[in-house]
């Protein structure tokens, strides 16, 4: 037989296979099992928090480092693969992390928060893919840092990322330590958010820059 003819008589086999396999297992079916599982989990994990409030949904796998420093609101969801860590000790030195996510948040799927010192994210806030949050850093940027490798320099923090209410931030956004975004702001994707963002207006960029104020 040959390679075109074996590529089509797969083809045709796969499809059909797929077809008949869908009556005893369609696609409602295996979301139904999915959104079952996802209630288990979220009820499995939901100890490891310091608060996790009513229909919160943990989406498998989550990472988790020091989830008795983070809480979690109502009717929030946080997405597969997502990484929370709050680090109350590296190396030598402690720390008082703190992450607080509110009320009616969805965080999607790969998402990065990670603290030290405080992160907040307010109700009604939307993050999309791939979004890091970060209120720390290895070691400051300055010229004595840079004899000591990377992985060895100690946690910096200079100050707390505050996410106000409504706030929509879209994919692969970066928003870095010592950021207040204002309520009602709007973070275009890919940005790099370094600098307060006032509200009711959109940024975007590398870095982040005002685009519009909303009016």
């Amino acid at each position: 037989m040959k390679k075109k003819q074996f590529k089509k008589l797969s083809q045709f086999v796969f499809f059909y296979f797929g077809r008949s396999i869908h009556f005893v297992y369609s696609y409602s079916t295996a979301e139904f099992f999915k959104k079952i599982f996802k209630g288990f989990y979220s009820s499995w994990i939901s100890s490891e928090f310091k608060t996790i409030g009513n229909q919160s949904t943990i989406a498998y796998p989550l990472e988790l480092h020091g989830g008795k420093y983070i809480s979690i609101g109502q009717n929030s969801y946080i997405g597969q693969r997502t990484t929370l860590s709050a680090w109350d000790k590296y190396e030598s030195d402690f720390f008082n992390p703190e992450i607080r996510i509110g009320n009616n948040v969805i965080i999607s799927d790969d998402g990065h928060i990670t603290a030290i010192n405080k992160i907040v994210i307010g109700n009604n806030v939307v993050l999309g893919k791939k979004v890091t949050i970060t209120d720390n850093s290895h070691g400051k940027s300055d010229y004595e840092s840079l004899s000591i490798p990377p992985i060895l320099r100690l946690l910096h923090s200079k100050g707390p990322v505050i996410i106000e209410d409504g706030v929509w931030i879209g994919d692969k956004v970066t928003i870095l330590p010592g950021v207040r975004i204002g309520e009602n702001s709007i973070i275009g994707a890919n940005a790099l958010v370094t600098k307060d963002v006032p509200a009711n207006c959109v940024v975007g960029g590398v870095p982040a820059k005002l685009i519009k104020i909303i009016k």
